[in-house]
């Protein structure tokens, strides 16, 4: 009896060593956690794929380190996990969990518009960066929104809900600013965070007026077949329809 236990035992922990191996070897893409979904989507949206730009619909899944690229009336929302949602704006460009294996890292702005919706997990925070060209922005479960201009490698954070934390990304320093509902700063590249006012007139309405228009502009795009005007990609499944063919010639009399 004791050795079938002995022997019992040796073949579970057996199993559970062949179980955490085999975890081990599930590459990190293929794990759901890491994905996110285009819940909502309008215009010219795409993400890098072998480097290669495919046009993304409702439903479609991007993996971490893909680039999404929205045209002048591109629009989407993305979905994780956790219930957090991104909102990338026209003409932007986003890099999705840059750092594979950090679940924190979000999103790493490259330039546009995005606006971040953190979900809290059983009411307790639910830590989140976005990383823009001059500003580390970090989150507990809030709602806000950022900017990178491309005219003078500026970000502009502005916050509707919640609490973030900014940091400055290419000065050493180790100070942050924190950013509470219906607080503005724009961090600038060769300028010390100490520096950046907080604004709450002149950013806010730049940021959501911005925003605006983007959606305006979006809503007013002629759609064929369900999808915006414009070139197709590769794995467009709304191209445009070709125009129809010309009227016969009159007859010669």
């Amino acid at each position: 009896m004791i050795r079938s236990a002995k022997r019992g035992t040796l073949a579970g922990l057996l199993v559970a060593a062949t179980s955490m191996v085999c975890s081990a070897q599930i590459p990190f893409f293929s794990q759901p956690a890491a994905s996110a979904t285009v819940v909502k989507l309008q215009g010219q949206v795409s993400a890098l794929k072998d480097s290669y730009p495919w046009a993304l619909a409702q439903g479609s899944t991007i993996q971490p380190q893909q680039l999404i690229i929205t045209g002048p009336d591109g629009y989407a929302q993305f979905q994780v996990s956790d219930g957090s949602t991104f909102e990338v704006y026209p003409n932007s460009k986003v890099v999705f969990r840059p750092n594979p294996g950090n679940l924190r890292d979000l999103v790493d702005m490259v330039i546009g518009r995005i606006r971040v919706h953190i979900e809290r997990i059983g009411g307790q925070p639910n830590p989140n960066n976005v990383k823009t060209p001059t500003a580390v922005i970090s989150v507990r479960g809030t709602i806000f929104d950022v900017v990178v201009e491309p005219d003078d490698d500026s970000t502009t954070v502005a916050v509707t809900e919640g609490l973030v934390a900014v940091r400055h990304s290419l000065l050493p320093t180790r100070s942050e600013r924190l950013l509470g509902a219906g607080e503005m700063l724009r961090v600038y590249k060769n300028e010390p965070l100490a520096h950046n006012r907080l604004d709450r007139g002149v950013i806010m309405d730049r940021v959501f007026r911005g925003i605006t228009d983007a959606m305006i502009m979006i809503m007013r795009q002629p759609k064929v077949g369900g999808g915006a005007g414009g070139p197709g990609l590769p794995g467009d499944t709304k191209r445009p329809a070709p125009p129809p063919p010309p009227p016969p010639a009159p007859p010669i009399n």
